[in-house]
């Protein structure tokens, strides 16, 4: 089908609402990046060649089952409380696992245009699964060089029955492995702030899960594009899959950007703004954000963590008796959660939302 890239609407109407998406732009014949996708000067990656961070170090997470459990725990927090993300190994997720979801993640996105479609907002026959492109790709200033898949998890029956075929067994296996090592990481944060979370309320606190399947289509002019515009997540913690392509950034204290390097058989933890709020800021949700590529399609697959939206979310007690001070306020995650969708990707505004008067 011949699409006109010079025509704004023809061009919306093709990737973001007919759901042909950023590869269907790229399947069509396309050879240089449509102005919707420019962004603006200050929003570029103007490098591949950045710095890599501290988080090329895994930390061992088997070791905290031993005599190093001291020392491994220190890692985490200080990671956590320095640049908001860290890499693990031995996390109990096989590898074949990882291998598994990333073929997974190409075989959906290279299904026909009209496969993926049934899966947009409006027409999606379960409320489980969303496919779309970019963030809020109506309110953005420039639509970020990305497709998706959206998986929200309930339960297994559910699970099985409505998220996309070609990849449900297999990301249900990969949330299924991972809760355990998540709310491990989370027992090791939280007794560092002198807190021991009931099983209830920690389950309250991770009881909205989803799975997401990312595809950064190869990009003729990666130095114009985004994958993912700069934000940090307003979860608990995230739990990632990274191919070997790589493009992952964080952003540094002094304002810099480091890449966190792609490693076989590690997965990436980071905070989210939920655990920045109930620690009172000691830890850091980390803003982020994803460079396209023009040496191959790179696939991605998080684990977002979240709390139930009827549950109240702020800064713990036991903490704001330590600090003297909240820093944030108590709120309701539905409200956080529909003003963190309701605005485009912009850094870690969403944050101001919860802070306090």
């Amino acid at each position: 089908m011949a699409v006109n890239y010079e025509d704004q609407a023809t061009l919306f109407n093709f990737v973001v609402k007919q759901g042909n998406g950023v590869k269907g732009l790229i399947d069509s014949g396309m050879s240089r990046v449509p102005q919707p996708f420019v962004q603006p000067l200050s929003e570029r990656i103007a490098t591949p060649h950045a710095r890599t961070c501290e988080a090329a170090q895994p930390i061992d997470l088997s070791q905290l089952d031993g005599p190093r459990h001291k020392e491994v725990a220190k890692q985490i927090t200080e990671a956590a409380e320095t640049l908001g993300f860290f890499q693990v190994v031995n996390h109990g997720v096989s590898v074949e696992l990882l291998e598994l979801l990333k073929t997974s993640a190409h075989k959906f996105f290279a299904q026909p245009p009209e496969k993926k479609a049934i899966y947009l907002k409006e027409v999606s026959p379960s409320k489980l699964v969303k496919y779309g492109t970019s963030f809020v790709p109506e309110k953005e200033k420039a639509i970020e060089w990305k497709d998706y898949v959206s998986m929200l998890y309930t339960n297994d029956h559910e699970v099985l029955q409505h998220w996309p075929p070609q990849c449900r067994e297999v990301a249900l296996d990969f949330l299924k492995s991972s809760m355990a090592m998540v709310k491990r990481v989370v027992e090791v944060l939280m007794e560092d702030v002198g807190v021991r979370l009931e099983e209830e309320r920690m389950n309250r606190l991770m009881g909205t899960k989803m799975v997401n399947m990312n595809y950064y289509p190869t990009c003729p002019s990666p130095e114009l594009t985004i994958g993912v515009g700069r934000h940090s997540d307003m979860g608990m913690l995230t739990v990632l899959l990274q191919d070997g392509i790589g493009g992952l950034y964080v952003k540094l204290d002094n304002g810099d950007w480091a890449e966190i390097p792609p490693l076989d058989g590690a997965l990436v933890i980071n905070v989210g703004d939920t655990l920045q709020i109930l620690s009172n800021g000691k830890y850091k949700s980390a803003e982020h954000r994803v460079r396209t590529t023009n040496i191959g399609s790179r696939v991605s697959v998080p684990i977002f963590t979240a709390p139930n939206p009827s549950e109240k979310i702020g800064p713990l007690p036991e903490v704001v008796r330590r600090d003297g001070v909240a820093r944030y306020k108590e709120l309701l995650f539905q409200d956080y959660m529909n003003n963190f969708f309701g605005q485009p990707h912009d850094g870690k505004k969403s944050l101001d939302f919860a802070r306090a008067d």
